[in-house]
């Protein structure tokens, strides 16, 4: 159970649905190809780690660390912190995001890593805020699209907070 200022906006059971279906997706559009997941830091790394567990094709896992947040808000600059280990040329590449949320992050990793050559580019994001959006972009897999509301919870944070929580939570302002 959440604590009381967080109110359940998707719950675990409904969460661990949507990305089986996600998996079942990927594995099939990509069959025994090879792929290259690259997760970005750090609000991905729990639905990547659910995600590569319903893959079926034999996968790779590398990931990037980018930084666009002072609290609450998006600072419209994307800085990178960590990047990838190894060349993506060739290689079935998918970009496996927290939340789309501006698309300004997205928007510059899939530039960055397009430079790389690789054979494709794809993006498997947990949530969608289309409403927010300042650039054109899109996920090609997308768990859930949600309105213009702050959550956390299934590793995204507010002040590195709430990260564990099983369920997509939103702050209570009320509580």
């Amino acid at each position: 159970m959440p604590p009381a200022e967080l109110e359940v906006l998707i719950p675990a059971s409904k969460i661990h649905a949507r990305v089986a279906e996600l998996g079942a997706q990927i594995s099939a559009d990509y069959g025994d190809r090879p792929l290259l997941l690259v997760g970005v830091l750090t609000g991905s790394f729990i639905f990547l780690a659910d995600l590569v567990r319903h893959l079926k094709c034999p996968v790779r896992i590398q990931f990037l660390g980018t930084k666009s947040y002072a609290g609450k808000t998006s600072t419209g600059q994307v800085q990178l912190t960590k990047d990838l280990d190894s060349a993506v040329e060739g290689l079935d590449v998918l970009i496996v995001e927290d939340i789309i949320d501006t698309g300004l992050t997205l928007s510059y990793l899939k530039k960055l890593i397009s430079q790389g050559q690789p054979a494709s580019l794809k993006v498997a994001a947990f949530l969608d805020k289309p409403s927010r959006r300042k650039v054109e972009i899109h996920g090609d897999y997308v768990g859930f699209e949600i309105e213009d509301r702050f959550v956390v919870g299934y590793g995204l944070d507010y002040e590195q907070r709430y990260r564990n929580l099983p369920d997509l939570c939103v702050v209570n302002t009320s509580a």
